[in-house]
């Protein structure tokens, strides 16, 4: 198998996520900036044209970045990152699931509609007059996981999970892009601070 890849917070989840695991497998990057994404070949192998993706060793192919995670999260012996029973799996599904809603979804959307919008005006449909309310809804759940964070160390708990490593990377794409952590959101800054710390974060 092998993962096409390119820059942006949605490769950095599945690359992070690799590294955390200790899974190597080849790797092919691709040019979004110049829309490789979104033309052949790769439209062959990913209709959609988003990045990244996961051939498998079948010609098959795995699109999104939670699908990703978990397939080789099951796929690769070690430690599941995941969870080795229904009831953890479940609680890393739920917080994953809520922190790509309330704060992904709406900071990517906040950059594209505003900043990023000379890149993507002409591959989807862009609400330029939404950008700011996107980027505000992130910031009031983020707001909501600072207090969450005064008393525990990771975004579902006491185990860091995938919830952290998808909220890691897209804050340091907003970082990169107008939407800098707020001096305020204390316990969110210092969650931000250690899990920059983990070798797998340069991945």
């Amino acid at each position: 198998m092998k993962l096409i890849h390119s820059i942006g917070p949605n490769p950095h989840v599945v690359r992070m996520f690799m590294a955390e695991r200790g899974i190597r497998i080849p790797m092919e990057e691709i040019d979004i900036v110049k829309g490789e994404n979104r033309e052949a070949p790769y439209l062959g192998t990913n209709p959609a044209g988003q990045s990244p993706c996961l051939v498998l060793d079948d010609g098959s192919v795995v699109t999104e970045i939670t699908a990703i995670c978990e397939y080789l999260d099951e796929k690769f012996p070690g430690d599941p990152m995941m969870g080795s029973t229904p009831e953890a799996r479940a609680q890393n599904r739920r917080w994953a699931r809520w922190v790509d809603l309330n704060i992904l979804e709406p900071m990517a959307n906040g950059f594209r509609f505003s900043q990023g919008l000379p890149m993507f005006k002409d591959r989807m449909r862009c609400l330029p007059e939404a950008a700011e309310g996107l980027k505000a809804c992130a910031q009031d759940k983020i707001a909501f996981l600072d207090q969450r964070l005064a008393s525990q160390p990771f975004v579902g708990g006491d185990t860091f999970s995938l919830a952290d490593v998808l909220l890691f990377c897209f804050q340091t794409f907003g970082t990169a892009v107008g939407q800098p952590i707020n001096p305020e959101m204390k316990n969110y800054a210092a969650w931000y601070a250690k899990v920059g710390e983990r070798p797998s974060a340069k991945a």
